[in-house]
């Protein structure tokens, strides 16, 4: 069966099957005007983070419409988890893009962005011009230790997944000294972390043979549009030509983009620092948001001081509660910098917020873009091979120790708000116990739980004052 991407009505309406009923047809092709009503729905239903993101398409790509099958599925998966960036986006620009081409993936993988972008553009707005209103501040008092609950359970998450050995924990334990008590900048943890991995794996092969991804397709949902030996359609082979040319314009929309901001803002302006910035954070994403964030702070808070530590806080709890990946926690990092920076001046607060936003983002997600549309006929060939899986198994193991760093961070500024020297918050104590126990023992989801941690600090806000 080949892929066809002609327009059908029908192919909305088709039933959907499970394993003990598969259909005996595979569904009618997909109009490219269906897939965008599609990804846009997507858009804004994307919550949960990457596992929630990942079962959304799972259940309405594979399950219910059958646009893919579950093993393709599964290989697309496994090889955005090779790539630094965001893995569900990634993932959805590579079905995009296997079904509608260059133009599919890009939709695909922007709309899977933009309504993430928009809404969290709305809300640093209030937080910044409401932030001291008794509500808004309530609500970030419970938000707080909620996300540095969240923060320690990434660290667990990942670590179960990839320290499956004792120099794997090796490998973890060096990274969190080196960040926690040397400071070593995020991108020398990653490329000691990749040389160890390289070289390694050439000695002890069964060290970093820790098998991977999300596991091996087990159900059939009937045939599917992209079936498991359906041919790779022409525009996905390996062209040297179509290499080029898409590294061509990913590279020279970069640098367009650059040479725009250093025109109008300067080499050392806010808006330029930031695109050059995000830039190096894009290419450095391996082992989800979480593991870029140490860099994140490092870079907004110490170096640029775009914003504070406990902004940076409040800036993760906006992103876990909007739809998109929470890597957009960065456009959150660039509101704030563009307005308190003025990126455009005293009087144009919010518009030099909002572009601030605007090109955080177009820097952070360029790459993925790239990696997807150029590298998948090229990678894909290299899944699997222990040469090129090997650094990135210790990049992850790296990872869970500078997540672990930030944890400890996040919980100093939150149970320590004026210092070691002030004193302890104990109600913030109680509310990061309770968080944690809610995720770790009772499994309790991202959303409900943010929701629970809010009404907390909401009410604990407007009591306390009255017991006074």
């Amino acid at each position: 069966m080949t892929m066809s991407t002609t327009a059908t009505p029908e192919a909305s309406s088709t039933p959907s099957t499970s394993p003990g009923d598969p259909a005996t047809q595979p569904p009618a092709s997909v109009s490219f005007a269906e897939a965008f009503r599609f990804w846009l729905k997507l858009g804004f239903i994307s919550f949960g983070g990457p596992a929630g993101q990942i079962a959304i398409m799972h259940t309405e790509l594979v399950e219910r419409r059958r646009w893919i099958s579950e093993q393709r599925f599964l290989h697309a998966l496994n090889y955005c988890m090779l790539l630094p960036g965001p893995e569900a986006q990634q993932l959805a620009t590579y079905i995009g893009w296997l079904m509608h081409r260059t133009w599919g993936g890009i939709v695909a993988g922007a709309l899977f962005v933009l309504p993430s972008l928009f809404i969290l553009i709305a809300l640093s707005w209030i937080y910044l011009r409401f932030g001291d209103v008794p509500l808004v501040a309530g609500l970030f008092f419970g938000l707080k230790p909620a996300v540095t609950a969240l923060v320690l359970h990434a660290a667990h998450r990942i670590g179960t997944r990839a320290l499956k050995n004792r120099w794997m924990w090796g490998i973890a334990a060096a990274s969190f000294i080196a960040i926690f008590a040397f400071d070593t900048p995020f991108p020398a943890i990653v490329l000691a972390a990749g040389l160890i991995g390289h070289l390694g794996a050439r000695r002890w092969p069964q060290v970093f043979a820790l098998g991977g991804g999300h596991g091996s397709a087990k159900a059939s949902y009937g045939p599917a549009l992209i079936d498991d030996h359906t041919p790779t359609p022409a525009h996905a082979r390996f062209s040297r030509s179509h290499l080029g040319r898409v590294l061509g314009v990913g590279l020279g929309l970069w640098a367009l983009a650059m040479a725009v901001l250093v025109a109008v803002d300067g080499l050392q302006g806010t808006l330029t620092q930031m695109g050059w910035f995000f830039t190096k954070a894009a290419l450095l994403t391996f082992g989800g948001a979480y593991a870029v964030l140490p860099y994140v702070y490092q870079g907004a808070v110490d170096t640029h001081q775009w914003l504070s530590g406990p902004q940076m806080i409040d800036g993760l709890a906006l992103g876990e509660t909007t739809p998109g990946p929470l890597i957009m926690v960065v456009a959150f990092v660039g509101f704030v910098g563009g307005w308190l920076k003025q990126a455009l001046g005293p009087d144009a607060l919010f518009l030099g917020g909002a572009l601030a936003a605007t090109v955080v983002t177009f820097f952070t997600f360029l790459p993925s873009f790239v990696f997807i549309l150029a590298g998948g006929p090229v990678v894909e060939a290299t899944h699997g091979k222990l040469g090129f899986t090997a650094p990135l198994s210790a990049i992850t193991a790296a990872v869970v120790g500078v997540i672990l760093n930030l944890a400890m961070f996040f919980a100093y500024h939150v149970l320590w708000p004026q210092g070691f020297g002030g004193r302890f918050d104990g109600l913030s104590a109680l509310i990061c116990a309770g968080a944690a126990l809610a995720l770790f023992r009772f499994k309790v989801g991202v959303l409900p739980l943010l929701g629970a941690c809010a009404a907390i600090g909401l009410a604990a806000h407007w009591l306390v004052p009255l017991v006074r």
